[in-house]
Parts: structure tokens; sequence; C-alpha cells
């Protein structure tokens, strides 16, 4: 844990979309139910969510490291195609493509709208994803209803995706000259170590860790600590919900 100014000393609220306030794992599960129905009952990934989710985050890292200008909806129907492969289960053209557009029905955290009402009192909020810009419509469309983010930086326009350095350093770039905002008024506030906490730790940015899948729920993959990223991470602030970071701000106005 390192040594932290006050929450209420900062500006703007910089986030992971998918994991951090979008229940991503959900919604992949749930789009993955056409191949978790085609395997065997002796198969050991069968009805195994976390096992299903660690295979098919590898096949998007993968996908998005060999393509970074792929669209993500592009990126997700390709992966869903290799994972099929993989297991040696049919995936058709329309399989794939309807996974690809699963991306709005993905339902957010049930703390997430009101914390970030919260929030927003306080803070700009500005959102840096993993996604395309259509895609992210959709979410914003159905997941948070009159919500209005100061920003939205998307890896369509970046040209890459987390945790590559660039997307970063678009953000800190695009929180100076379009919010006003400088690196040391941002904290990043994420879920996942790999794809936001070690490249916010290289650029210089203060963190806030989201660890979704703590306290009893569900076994999280994005969130999922391991010995090899211990060194690579400075974690200043670390919640189980974006509902937990509310609160904590909230205790600093009252000066509690």
């Amino acid at each position: 844990m390192a040594t932290q100014r006050p929450l209420t000393s900062f500006k703007c609220l910089t986030f992971d979309c998918y994991g951090t306030l979008i229940d991503w794992e959900s919604g992949i599960w749930n789009a993955l139910s056409p191949l978790n129905q085609q395997l065997p009952q002796a198969h050991e990934l069968k009805d195994d969510r976390y096992g299903m989710l660690k295979k098919i985050v590898s096949h998007e890292m993968a996908v998005q490291k060999s393509r970074p200008d792929a669209l993500y909806s592009a990126v997700l129907a390709e992966a869903y195609g290799n994972l099929a492969k993989e297991l040696g289960l049919a995936a058709s053209e329309e399989e794939k493509t309807k996974y690809g557009q699963s991306v709005g029905d993905w339902p957010a955290f049930p703390d997430t709208l009101e914390a970030l009402k919260r929030l927003q009192k306080h803070y700009k909020l500005v959102i840096l994803s993993n996604v395309d810009r259509e895609s992210f419509g959709r979410t914003l469309q159905k997941q948070f209803p009159g919500l209005t983010f100061d920003a939205i930086y998307t890896a369509q326009d970046v040209g890459s995706y987390k945790p590559d350095l660039r997307n970063f350093h678009y953000l800190i770039e695009h929180c100076d000259k379009d919010l006003g905002v400088k690196k040391e008024d941002i904290i990043h506030t994420a879920q996942s170590l790999m794809h936001d906490h070690v490249p916010a730790k290289e650029v210089g940015l203060v963190s806030a860790w989201i660890e979704r899948g703590k306290d009893g729920q569900v076994k999280s993959v994005m969130g999922d600590p391991t010995d090899d990223l211990a060194d690579k991470v400075t974690i200043t602030w670390h919640y189980g919900s974006m509902g937990e970071m509310a609160d904590a701000l909230e205790a600093e106005q009252r000066g509690q």
C-alpha cells in the first residue's frame, strides 16, 4: 500500500470499464453458453466458469496482440472461434458474430451506477477501455442510464489495446488537453492488475484496485492476483466494489 494523498485531493477518476464497472465475466460466461452446452459432460471444462473464462481471456489477448487495430467486436468473434477450435467444437459465423456483438448486454455490477453518480459530484469520470466506440455506445445506453462521462477513450481511438503503454500515454495526454486535468490529479481505477495496474505504475499514475470477486463472491479471472505481478504494481487504494470507494470518499468529506 503506497503512501497516499486524500481521495478528495484528486480531480479525476479514470476507469477500466469491463470487469470494473461492468460484470464482464458474467456477461462473457453467458455468451459462451453455446460452447459450454456442446462440451461432453465428462470434459474438464464443462460448466467450469473460471476455467472457460481463463481460456477465452487467453485467446482474446492473443488476438489483440496480433491485430491491435481490430475492432473489439471482431476480436471477440475471432477469440470465440479460436476457443471453439481448441475445444474441438463447432462455431458458426452467426454464433461468432453474435458473441462479438454481446458487449451491450453485459450487465453493470449492482453498485456501479449509484456509486458513479456519487463519485461524479467530486470527480471528472473518464473511461479508458479495450472496446470499440459502437460497442461502448450500446453499453452506455443500456447499462448507464442518466450518466454522462466526461470523456471516453477506447482502443479504437488509440489504435492499441491495454496493457500497451500507448493507451495510458493517450489517456494522460487527453485528460490534460480535453479536460485540463494533469497526471498527478488522476486516480486510475480498475480491477485487472495485468491490463491496468501494471501499466499505470509504469507511466506514473496512482491507482485504486477494485477487487471484484473478493469477500466470498464468484472467483474473478481478471482481478486474480498473481505472485509474478507483486513487484510490478503499486496499489494505493483497495476496495471490493465501486460502492466502497464512494463510501470512502464521502467519509473523507465528512472528516471521518
